[in-house]
C-alpha cells in the first residue's frame, strides 16, 4: 500500500520507526522552533553581470495555525529584515488547511517585510486565493498567480514569474509567455523543476517538502521522496532549483534533523553559460 506524505508523516511520528521519544520530545518542543538564517548560491544561466550578487530573502511554509505560534513567523521576519536583502520571495503555504481566520493574522505578521526591489509571493496548497490575494495586495505585495513582471535593475532586465500550486502541466508555458531570456521562478512544488527546465528556465525557488520535517540517519526525508530533492540545490539541465526547509509544520508539530529556515538567496552568473 503507498502511504500519502501526511499519512507518512504520523506514522513515523506515532510509530517511531526507531525514533526515540527523546528525540520526539526534543524534536516537537526544541528542533521545530531553532530557525536558522542559511545562506545559498543559486547559478543562474545568462544572469547578466551586474544581477550578480543580488540578494533574495526566501520564506515559505509558515503554516500559521494552532500547531506553529506566530512568535517563530516574527522570529522568521526578524532575521530576514535584519539581512537587508534586494529582494523578499514569500512561497506560499502561510495557513494550514485554507483556514481563513488565520490570513488577516499571517498577513500582519509578515507586514513588516520590506526591500528595495520588493516583496513577491506565490501561493500554496494551503492557500486559499481569495482572501490570501486580498490580504497580502492590501500589503503592498506583489502576487505572482500564473504570470511574470520585469524589474529592470541598473539597465539589466530580470523577470520574476510565480506558478498556481493547481496550474496543468500543459499551462505552465502560458503563464511565462512573452518574457525575457533571464527568469527566476517562484513555484511553491519541487515538482515543477521538470518544466521549468524543459522551458529553460535559469532558477527556481521552491518550498512545499518542509526538507521532509523528519530526517532519519540512514533513512533520510522518507516523507519527501516523491520530490526531485528534499531541500538544498538540484540542477536539471539549464535550470538550477533551490527548495526551502520552510520554517513551520503540517500534520504534526515536529521536526527531527530538518530544523525552520529562512533562506538569504543570492543569484550567481553560472560558469561556462
Amino acid at each position: 500500500m503507498k502511504l500519502s506524505r501526511r499519512a507518512l508523516l504520523m506514522t513515523m511520528v506515532n510509530g517511531g520507526i526507531g525514533v526515540s521519544v527523546g528525540g520526539f520530545v526534543y524534536g516537537e518542543s526544541a528542533e521545530r522552533h531553532h530557525l536558522e538564517l542559511t545562506r545559498t548560491d543559486l547559478p543562474i544561466s545568462g544572469l547578466d553581470p551586474i544581477l550578480d550578487g543580488l540578494r533574495i530573502a526566501f520564506l515559505t511554509d509558515l503554516h500559521l495555525s494552532a500547531l506553529v505560534p506566530a512568535s517563530d513567523i516574527e522570529r522568521a521576519v526578524h532575521l530576514a529584515t535584519q539581512a537587508r536583502p534586494d529582494m523578499v520571495v514569500l512561497g506560499g503555504d502561510y495557513v494550514s488547511f485554507g483556514d481563513r481566520s488565520y490570513v488577516e493574522p499571517v498577513a500582519e505578521l509578515l507586514n513588516p517585510l520590506d526591500a528595495p526591489l520588493g516583496v513577491f509571493a506565490v501561493l500554496g496548497n494551503h492557500d486559499e486565493e481569495r482572501s490570501v490575494t486580498t490580504a497580502f495586495e492590501r500589503r503592498g505585495f506583489s502576487l505572482l498567480l500564473d504570470r511574470w513582471t520585469r524589474l529592470e535593475i541598473k539597465g539589466a532586465l530580470l523577470d520574476i514569474g510565480g506558478l498556481r500550486f493547481w496550474t496543468r502541466q500543459r499551462d505552465v508555458g502560458a503563464a511565462v509567455r512573452g518574457s525575457g531570456p533571464t527568469m527566476l521562478l517562484l513555484a511553491h512544488d519541487p515538482r515543477r523543476l521538470r518544466e521549468a527546465a524543459a522551458l529553460d528556465i535559469g532558477g527556481v525557488l521552491s518550498g512545499h517538502t518542509h526538507g521532509g520535517q523528519i530526517v532519519l540517519p540512514g533513512l533520510g526525508a522518507l516523507a519527501a521522496r516523491k520530490f526531485p530533492i528534499a531541500s538544498g540545490l538540484i540542477r536539471e539541465g539549464n535550470t538550477s532549483m533551490f527548495v526551502s526547509r520552510g520554517i513551520g509544520t503540517v500534520y504534526a508539530p515536529v521536526r527531527i534533523g530538518c530544523p525552520p529556515e529562512v533562506s538569504i538567496v543570492t543569484l550567481r552568473r553560472r560558469a561556462n553559460y
